[in-house]
């Protein structure tokens, strides 16, 4: 190993096919490599550890734009293998000291990536985002914009709003746990995630539900029908589908 280099780890498949990684560019500019062991193919980076090394990447993962073209970089070798044949992604800013650190994770781990890349072989990650349906407008107090009492008024109206929102808010939270459940039933597995925030949802309403779904692809159709089905269904919530991702919250993202 080079010194002052480190390995960036993207996905761990099982067969080598080096015509995948012609072309592609990794996080650091270089060209993606196999690294093998216990019949199972890791595909890394040569990276300089001045950019991705702890400390740099405790720094550099606060910067934005960095983070967001290292993220896009990352996901393009992953999504090239994946559209190739089944592969397990790695989280993100996975990087080790040499080769034989990760032959020796794939030859501790073989059992579970053996178990893993046949859950993913011909399924593919979805993404549910349910929304608490936007509240109807209150209607206007009648007697014009001051009439008499209209500070009594304005507080009935509030505690009548409130009562209102918090039924609304307890009526999604139902809608949104029987979507999931209804949507689960259709994948092969599912996932919750914690909501995210309205700014990065780029949503005013707030987000409710954040679920993955593992869905054979054959029944793709059937799983994006269900999700249309079950936006109109509810009208308390509002029902997202996003993807098709790689399999990330189906994998083997950390080490022990």
């Amino acid at each position: 190993m080079v010194e002052g280099q480190g390995v960036w780890l993207y996905a761990v498949t099982g067969r080598p096919d080096p015509t995948v990684l012609s072309g592609l560019t990794g996080v650091s500019a270089e060209t993606p490599r196999y690294v093998e062991a216990a019949g199972f193919a890791a595909v890394v980076g040569d990276v300089p550890l001045s950019s991705f090394g702890e400390e740099a990447l405790h720094r550099n993962l606060e910067d934005l734009d960095w983070l967001a073209a290292v993220a896009r970089a990352h996901d393009s070798v992953i999504v090239a293998l994946i559209d190739r044949g089944p592969a397990i992604p790695m989280r993100l800013a996975t990087v080790y000291h040499g080769d034989d650190r990760v032959r020796h994770l794939l030859e501790t781990r073989a059992a579970e990536f053996g178990r893993a890349l046949g859950q993913v072989a011909g399924r593919t990650e979805w993404g549910i985002k349910i929304f608490v349906a936007p509240a109807p407008e209150p209607a206007p107090a009648a007697g014009g914009p001051f009439p008499r009492g209209a500070g009594t008024a304005y507080l009935a109206r509030r505690r009548a709003a409130l009562t209102s929102r918090e039924r609304q808010e307890r009526c999604a939270v139902e809608q949104a746990d029987r979507t999931h459940a209804a949507l689960a039933a259709l994948a092969v597995d599912a996932r919750t995630h914690p909501p995210q925030s309205r700014a990065l949802a780029g949503e005013d309403a707030p987000m409710i539900l954040n679920g993955a779904y593992l869905v054979d692809n054959r029944h793709t159709p059937r799983f994006a029908e269900a999700v249309a089905a079950c936006d109109q269904d509810n009208d308390a919530i509002v029902v997202r589908l996003t993807g098709p991702w790689p399999p990330y919250s189906f994998s083997l993202l950390e080490e022990p």
